[in-house]
């Protein structure tokens, strides 16, 4: 068996034993990690980890959060990012008008821009969505770029599907270990549409909630999704892989 945690944050200091994390993970049958940028320095954090682990992969881009601190010259640096060979993603990118630490304005014109840099070059995007939907489809629409996954999907059967007749791959956490309210969606949505990700250190799935998360607990996504689609956890291990496989094209 064979899982991939398509979203972790391992770059901060509280993974302090990396070695131990990434050992964990291997003997859970995580053969690949995908770390993900917020903003210039943790894109280029996410990268140092992947020069240095074989089995990290990176991406690159400005979280909506902040958006606000992006300099005029932000795309140029995210390009040159975007050029190493273990960056293999725009993102994280979207909209939060949750907490909106950066206001909604900025946030949509750098979403937008960072769409409009992905298809230029024909990269995948890792898209953040909070409390913006409709934004969110007016600028994906907008941009006419549908090459993404929405991470940590927190949102109705209605978005899913519009999503999804966009082209759209949804990446489930641990979030739906403890929130039923995800079980419908997870019922409709076509597993091949699906990805599992850990979005560590936040969101721990049952039975670890309150404890940092890590890569090596993405099985615990795994396993929900196998119980509430009623399949085996094989199954979703070998299309979820494949699946991000493809997508990201490792």
């Amino acid at each position: 068996m064979e899982l991939i945690d398509t979203h972790c944050h391992i770059y901060y200091d509280k993974y302090h034993d990396i070695d131990e994390v990434i050992e964990r993970a291997l003997q859970n049958n995580v053969s690949k990690m995908i770390c993900v940028g917020v903003d210039l320095d943790s894109s280029e954090k996410s990268i140092k980890l992947a020069e240095k682990y074989d089995v990290i992969y990176a991406t690159a881009g400005y979280h909506p959060h902040e958006s606000k601190d992006a300099k005029p010259d932000y795309l140029k640096q995210l390009e040159s990012f975007l050029e190493h060979e273990k960056v293999i993603a725009l993102g994280e990118i979207g909209l939060d008008f949750f907490y909106e630490h950066s206001d909604r304005k900025t946030q949509i014109k750098i979403f937008e821009q960072q769409l409009e840099l992905a298809k230029s070059l024909n990269m995948p995007c890792v898209i953040h969505n909070r409390e913006s939907d409709n934004n969110l489809l007016r600028s994906i629409k907008r941009t006419n770029n549908s090459n993404g996954v929405i991470h940590c999907f927190a949102s109705n059967n209605k978005l899913a599907k519009e999503l999804i007749n966009l082209g759209l791959h949804l990446s489930f956490t641990g979030l739906i270990t403890f929130d039923n309210q995800l079980k419908d969606v997870i019922k409709n949505v076509p597993l091949e549409k699906m990805m599992l990700e850990t979005d560590s250190p936040y969101l721990t799935p049952v039975p670890y909630r309150g404890k940092r998360n890590e890569p090596y607990m993405v099985k615990y996504v795994a396993e929900k999704i196998a119980s509430i689609k009623n399949i085996s956890l094989s199954d979703v291990a070998s299309q979820t892989s494949k699946t991000a496989k493809i997508f990201f094209g490792i």
